[in-house]
């Protein structure tokens, strides 16, 4: 587990001063470069020692068997896993015949830098051989936002005493050994030697290797090409094998003369497309990274970033870490997703093999609500991935006895991988979660051309599922029985009221979709008789209320369950899926992650302010945060309901995730969505937004260590800028025409750079709610560190 001190606080970089081989994992992890196509794990510029070899490619996995003991109908009969494809990174050093290794010889001094304004990582270090070769290795790494298919290294050596001889290997390989599997079941399925070779190529200094994964059968390419500066003796010399390439360059070098080698990465794949069209995509590719050069390379990254940071950065005064947390998450998000191309974002991102590299529903309810306000193009892409999915989930609900399209709980390629249905198939608010981004993502942007094409069908075929999985009872209530919410330790409910408000804002986006785009609606057989029905569903749709109580029940009859034994469970036995029985779970008052409190968060526009205070109150008490989820959702409604220092915690726990590996399990990659999640709990919490019918409304306020918050948010062609404070918020549009909005209830417009400036009130005062015993978050004490 990183403890706090791990990494140095600044505001735009995460800096590692000293190398810690037991945590080698997490930093792989945290420092890993991706860009929503490629993903390189922050491995070793030697390869070894490592926590996790990985470099993936979004979309590129294997099938593997998902036994059961016994089978059921409609159960999966197969898992997808994120293959670990070619390795590019790798160059590895020889000082007078002596290999580089951190292990060996002495470290006199290492740093590693993720720098989130240049999109790189920078590793500096001076070690001494166990012959006494002093040198100092220096090293910057990026995956590019602007050439999608490319990555780049640029690897310096210098000696700093004597004369020296050295020799760098730089390779490409392939089937690289994994460490073994563990008991967690949250871990990924390691796959041994996935992929079979079709071709290798070497000439000059580029190398090629063409393999395919044995079962999905998916060709994957990667080559690499090098410039070397050295002395006018220096040599160099290629080969290639079935499973790996080397360039190898050596050189004599006079102490303080530098041997520096760039080397430029290259990755393809198809499902379809041929070894000699898989061979030229990374050929092309290759070239046009060669042509722009290292530095040309490095100054589009650049842009590339400052222009994300002028539309989506926030700033907070008061908390150096929680800067440095917040816009680390935004990094991550962005790499998730700005080069995807219709391809899935996934729990992970691609920096690492946790959750074995699946998409789950999280993608859309925390990740793209951000990316929608500040990098929507990226939203668009992942949105037309689930299109290209939407006739695996008509086959899926058609073998569900359902009409429209079932989404699949977690999948890479679109078809179903959960082989557990109480909290796979069961959780079909994925499609409502679905269907929200799609409306949000329209609303927010005003994308006609998305929404003829990509949105309407989507939302077409997500209401119809509802209304074939849901009834009208003899009181005429719409009801949809039998189904999993948010919430993984309650399963199989009846009437979850995050699932029914979600569906019924899905039925109404359909219904406003279909009038917008008759024609296009006519076409997927859409009339009036179908609209109307989706029309009484969303109005008639049940959504439970415990009068004795005076709170929403999570499902029908949740607030009726025993209260789970919270003071007799240990310290220890928390995660409780790993020590406790689902049935047992499924039994009591526990929630492993907000349910009900998400539902007030995403549909606010369905409960009164008493209701939310009350309920926020109830499961407070009963939500232990058993996923990295539950913190930023907590958040926003402890800011809404008057508890500005409990969202402060929040907030920082969620930042804090992977930073400070608050789960354990970072070394897996980091938690995209609880990252995502801490612009969620800085705008949506202590920003106070909402956008539930297409109009923005703030509610600001802060927590006392906080001296200032500014954000950015990108809507339907503007940039507005928030400045808040204690005492007032301004609003001023740094580009676009005049916006209307809402400050705590009051409807303003804003045009032009010149702030409109409004008093902030004093959040309500109420008691503070209890968390079950030991599972309240961390008090928030803003550290005293530079």
């Amino acid at each position: 587990m990183i403890q706090q001190s791990a990494f140095a606080v600044e505001p735009w970089e995460v800096r590692e001063t000293e190398l810690d081989l037991e945590k080698l994992a997490q930093t792989e992890s945290v420092f890993a470069l991706a860009n929503g196509h490629i993903g390189l794990r922050a491995n070793l510029d030697e390869g070894e020692p490592y926590g996790i070899p990985g470099t993936y490619l979004a979309g590129v996995f294997e099938v593997r068997p998902l036994p059961y003991a016994e089978s059921g109908y409609g159960f999966p009969e197969a898992g997808q896993t994120v293959v670990n494809v070619t390795n590019g990174k790798l160059i590895r050093l020889l000082v007078e015949d002596e290999p580089f290794d951190v292990r060996y010889g002495e470290l006199r001094s290492h740093e590693r830098v993720l720098d989130l304004r240049a999109g790189v990582l920078r590793r500096k270090l001076e070690w001494v051989s166990p012959t006494g070769q002093r040198v100092r290795i220096t090293s910057t790494r990026l995956v590019s936002f602007s050439q999608r298919a490319v990555a780049a290294v640029r690897y310096e050596v210098v000696p700093l005493e004597a004369r020296t001889a050295v020799v760098l290997q730089s390779e490409l390989v392939a089937n690289e050994p994994l460490p073994g599997g563990e008991a967690d079941p949250r871990a990924a399925a390691a796959l041994a030697s996935p992929l079979r070779s079709e071709f290798s190529d070497c000439r000059d200094m580029r190398a090629l290797l063409v393999h395919s994964t044995k079962a999905s059968d998916l060709r994957v390419a990667a080559a690499m090409d090098h410039i070397v500066h050295g002395p006018p003796d220096t040599e160099t010399a290629v080969e290639s094998f079935e499973d790996s390439a080397r360039l190898t360059v050596s050189a004599e070098l006079d102490p303080d003369k530098p041997l520096r080698l760039t080397k430029f990465v290259a990755y393809g794949w198809s499902g379809e497309r041929s070894l000699t069209a898989v061979r030229a995509q990374v050929a092309a590719a290759l070239a046009g990274a060669h042509h722009t050069g290292w530095d040309g390379l490095l100054a589009d990254q650049r842009a590339y970033l400052d222009d994300f940071w002028q539309r989506a950065d926030v700033e907070i005064e008061g908390d150096a870490e929680l800067q440095q947390a917040v816009r680390f998450g935004l990094f991550h998000t962005l790499q998730a997703g700005a080069r995807g191309e219709q391809r899935a974002i996934a729990a992970k991102g691609l920096t690492g093999p946790g959750y074995d590299g699946h998409t789950f529903w999280d993608t859309e309810s925390f990740v793209l609500p951000v990316l929608t306000y500040t990098a929507p193009h990226a939203v668009a892409d992942a949105l037309r991935w689930r299109h290209r999915t939407l006739e695996l989930a008509r086959e899926r609900a058609h073998l569900l006895g359902l009409a429209g399209a079932t989404f699949p709980w977690r999948t890479i390629h679109g078809q179903e991988c959960s082989g557990y249905w109480p909290a796979g198939t069961a959780a079909f608010h994925i499609n409502a979660d679905i269907a929200d981004a799609v409306a949000r993502y329209r609303g927010a942007t005003e994308d006609d051309a998305f929404e003829r094409e990509v949105g309407l069908e989507l939302l077409v075929e997500t209401a119809r599922l509802w209304r074939s999985l849901g009834h009208h009872d003899a009181a005429g209530r719409f009801r949809i029985d039998g189904v999993t919410g948010p919430d993984e330790y309650s399963a199989i409910a009846d009437n979850n009221v995050y699932t029914n408000l979600m569906a019924q804002r899905n039925l109404r986006a359909a219904v406003d979709a279909a009038e917008r785009c008759r024609a296009e609606a006519a076409a997927l057989g859409v009339d009036d008789e179908e609209t109307a029905s989706w029309r009484d569903a969303a109005q008639a749709m049940l959504i439970p209320f415990d009068e004795a109580k005076q709170v929403h029940p999570q499902a029908e009859g949740f607030t009726d369950h025993a209260v789970w034994d919270f003071k007799r469970t240990r310290p220890e036995q928390y995660p409780l899926l790993l020590h406790f029985p689902y049935f047992e779970l499924y039994r009591k008052q526990v929630v492993k992650q907000a349910d009900l409190v998400l539902a007030m968060h995403l549909r606010g526009d369905a409960f009164s302010d008493q209701q939310k205070a009350r309920n926020f109150d109830y499961y407070e008490q009963l939500t232990v945060r058993d996923s990295s989820l539950s913190a930023c959702t907590q958040a926003v409604l402890a800011a809404e309901v008057g508890h500005p220092e409990l969202a402060y915690d929040y907030f920082a726990e969620a930042a804090l995730m992977d930073l400070d590996d608050l789960e354990h399990n970072t070394r897996d990659g980091v938690h995209i969505a609880s990252l995502a999640g801490s612009w969620i709990a800085a705008v949506a919490g202590l920003g106070g937004l909402r956008d539930y019918d297409g109009a923005l409304r703030f509610a600001p306020r802060l927590p006392g260590a906080l001296v200032r918050l500014r954000f950015r948010v990108t809507f339907r062609g503007r940039l507005l800028l928030v400045d808040v404070d204690h005492d007032r918020a301004a609003y001023s549009l740094l580009d676009g025409p005049p916006l209307e909005l809402t400050h705590h209830g009051e409807r303003i417009t804003v045009q032009g750079e010149e702030p409109v400036v409004l008093a902030v009130p004093r959040a309500p005062t109420r008691p503070a709610p209890a968390q079950p015993q030991g599972r309240a978050p961390a008090r928030r004490r803003p550290p005293q560190r530079g």
